[in-house]
């Protein structure tokens, strides 16, 4: 059996990046790595985490800017934090150890940026169960190094399953090449993400990604990538292997209404195959998928699957994001109302009640009692007829 992805509706992503500087060297590509890494990230067929859980950070200016969010992230994140930053990393003159840039920071006068303990601090505050750290900065190894020192990020108490991956050593720059879309590392690494491992298993874990980015940028003669992990979390899968996924299938137009549809079906029973079996964490991405998939002139079954998803997230004690699906169902019954929006209408209404939003309650009963009569109505004929 295959083993199971982390949550997407648990789980979040912070992605920094730095591009323009006012005392050190530009880097256009790095704008393009955040962008495409996103993009990869919540794209359904990697891993489909929520947009609303991938929070991109872009040229901060103070370590708060930096910082404040990967404190909210971690305090969203139950299943797994992912911090991604992308700029330049700094030694100061006084210490071996590693700055991540802010737009103003100086070339070796640390206290103008980050100090990496600083983001291992906030990294370290998650409950998450699992952590990874991805550096795509020059010496960004030093923050390899410290995951195996007696103050290491993963041996502190209350901490469990941290992973680093640095694009180069300690003592080594990274690589941005002129002309190209992205930094060295991330280009392969998204390069891996988008095309997968066509021998691998159907899911990728952080060591399968290492070894692959290892394995391309030493074939360019590139700095190789660090990494560092805490209790085996590297063998945990992360995102799905597209190479698998696409395997024998060739390219073809976009499919017609009639053909996604029925996507949409055997979508809503592979879900509801797997809840039965009780893989919820397998299930979720799938309905998520389904709705992400926006069918033109689909909104009854766009209704019954935000109602499995919002049981499915009920069940897993997730009651705030289980309104937050019901509630853009609710948008959808002013579309079409029928007995799936009555199903709608009623358990928002519980949810909210639950959660002490008595007022709205009130008003989505309203709104369904409402509907009920009008749709009960006959037509009224036009003046005149017979």
């Amino acid at each position: 059996m295959t083993a199971a992805l982390p949550d997407p509706s648990a789980s979040a992503a912070v992605l920094i990046g730095t591009s323009a500087y006012v005392h050190l060297p530009q880097l256009p590509a790095v704008e393009t790595n955040v962008a495409d890494l996103s993009g990869a990230l919540c794209d359904p067929t990697i891993w489909g985490l929520p947009q609303a859980h991938t929070l991109t950070v872009a040229e901060p200016e103070t370590p708060a800017a930096l910082l404040d969010p990967v404190y909210r992230a971690g305090a969203r994140a139950e299943d797994t934090l992912l911090v991604y930053y992308c700029g330049h990393g700094l030694r100061d003159s006084d210490s071996a150890d590693l700055y991540l840039a802010l737009t103003g920071s100086r070339d070796a006068l640390g206290y103008t940026a980050v100090a990496y303990t600083h983001l291992r601090q906030a990294v370290l505050a998650s409950r998450a169960r699992r952590k990874v750290v991805v550096l795509d900065c020059c010496f960004s190894g030093r923050a390899a190094r410290t995951l195996s020192s007696p103050n290491a990020l993963a041996s502190r108490a209350g901490i469990d399953g941290a992973y680093v991956l640095t694009a180069s050593p300690k003592d080594h720059v990274a690589l941005a090449p002129d002309g190209e879309r992205h930094t060295a590392f991330t280009g392969e690494l998204l390069h891996v993400l988008g095309s997968g491992v066509p021998d691998g298993p159907e899911t990728l874990d952080l060591e399968t990604l290492y070894r692959e980015v290892t394995v391309r940028l030493g074939s360019k003669n590139r700095p190789l990538p660090q990494r560092s992990q805490e209790n085996d979390v590297g063998r945990l899968p992360l995102v799905r292997n597209r190479a698998r996924a696409v395997r024998g299938t060739t390219a073809g137009p976009v499919m017609d209404a009639e053909v996604e549809a029925a996507m949409v079906s055997t979508g809503l029973q592979l879900a509801r195959l797997l809840r039965s079996a009780g893989r919820h964490r397998d299930a979720l991405p799938v309905l998520r998928m389904i709705l992400q998939a926006s069918i033109p002139g689909a909104e009854g079954d766009s209704i019954t699957v935000h109602l499995e998803l919002a049981e499915l997230l009920t069940e897993t004690g997730q009651d705030q994001q289980a309104i937050e699906v019901l509630e853009n169902a609710f948008q959808l019954t002013h579309k079409r109302f029928g007995p799936e929006a009555v199903t709608v209408c009623r358990r928002l209404a519980e949810l909210l009640q639950t959660a002490g939003n008595h007022n709205q309650a009130c008003e989505v009963l309203r709104h369904a009692l409402d509907s009920l009569e009008k749709a009960a109505k006959p037509p009224v004929s036009p003046a005149g007829a017979d």
